[in-house]
């Protein structure tokens, strides 16, 4: 067979750093610029605090990488990982600053790490945070070719007696949505059955658009949102982004001991992609409920005296509930 080389066994160290000169270059048009961006660690300044907290997440965009691989459109679950990220950080009260990302695959296709970096620098663009660095792994034994994994890590910091913890939360708060842009990044594993059970192609159209246009919208960055919310006074008491788990798994993570969250869906805007999947798969409301956003992608605790400056300050945001006393727990009605 001849000598071994490095490229021979599958890994391509020249395809590797053309994808960095590709990167750096990207990068310039982002607002925030990293220090040292290249070099073994990078980082941004940290000005304007006087008692800072740092905030640190991290988290991938599961199996709707299968969907996008499955049709070779790349360019979208860039932003859904930087979303994903950032999101479950501003939670916190934290203002993101510095993101990295890992790609993982089989074999360096250059045409589809650029469409996933272009993705990810977008989606840094809209949550105005840096690109600081990130890891593209080679491993051609592992990932077989035209497949890749990413995973996401986002770092925001704020004074310390401004985080958000949940724990002021008390009986008579009201309960804000903000809607998804659709099924964000979760519930991809049983969508996908569900297809393939009903012999649903990714091509098929779904109100106009074909079905891996509908799947493949991008999870949405709440970060104006919030931060119009912070502008504003008023005084958030809670925010939870509603990811695997759905809401019941994901509000009930900022509640204190004996309260209950009771969320009102008929007072959730309808989103038609969540009855599509239900009735293909004959899902129950409830398994519709654990598993998916079902149209709000982020809500707020807020108490009920500062319920319409919100509703003002966001205008897409909509009244979906309130916290009573009972046992801890979250229940649609």
């Amino acid at each position: 067979m001849g000598e071994w080389t490095y490229e021979k066994a599958g890994v391509s160290i020249e395809k590797a750093e053309v994808f960095v000169e590709y990167i750096k270059e990207k990068l310039k048009t982002l607002p925030q610029q990293a220090l040292l961006f290249g070099s073994f660690a990078s980082g941004v300044k940290l000005k304007g605090y006087k008692n800072p907290v740092l905030m640190l997440t991290t988290d991938g965009v599961g199996t709707k990488l299968k969907v996008a691989q499955a049709v070779d459109v790349h360019n979208t679950v860039g932003i859904d990982l930087v979303a994903m990220n950032v999101n479950d950080l501003l939670t916190t009260g934290a203002n993101p600053m510095a993101f990295l990302d890992y790609i993982a695959t089989g074999r360096i296709d250059l045409k589809i790490m650029k469409e996933l970096m272009d993705g990810i620098v977008e989606g840094c663009r809209l949550a105005e945070v840096s690109l600081v660095g990130g890891e593209t792994a080679e491993m051609p034994d592992f990932y077989p070719e035209g497949v890749y994994d990413l995973a996401g890590f986002c770092l925001g910091v704020c004074e310390e007696e401004e985080l958000i913890t949940g724990e002021n939360i008390k009986p008579g708060d009201v309960i804000i949505g903000f809607p998804s842009s659709g099924f964000h990044s979760n519930g991809y594993s049983l969508i996908r059955k569900v297809l393939e059970d009903c012999g649903v192609s990714y091509h098929d159209k779904f109100e106009g658009r074909e079905v891996w246009e509908v799947l493949l919208e991008p999870t949405k960055i709440y970060l104006q949102e919030v931060r119009a919310l912070k502008s504003s006074g008023v005084r958030i008491k809670g925010m939870a982004h509603i990811t695997g788990g759905g809401i019941p798994g994901n509000l009930v993570r900022i509640l204190p001991e004996g309260l209950k969250a009771v969320v009102e869906k008929d007072k959730i805007p309808k989103n038609p992609v969540f009855d599509w999947i239900r009735d293909l798969g004959k899902i129950q409301e409830e398994e519709m409920f654990k598993t998916f956003n079902m149209g709000v992608g982020f809500m707020v605790v807020v108490e009920k005296e500062d319920m319409p400056t919100v509703l003002s300050r966001v205008y897409s945001s909509f009244v979906c509930g309130f916290v009573e006393e009972d046992k801890r727990s979250v229940v649609i009605v």
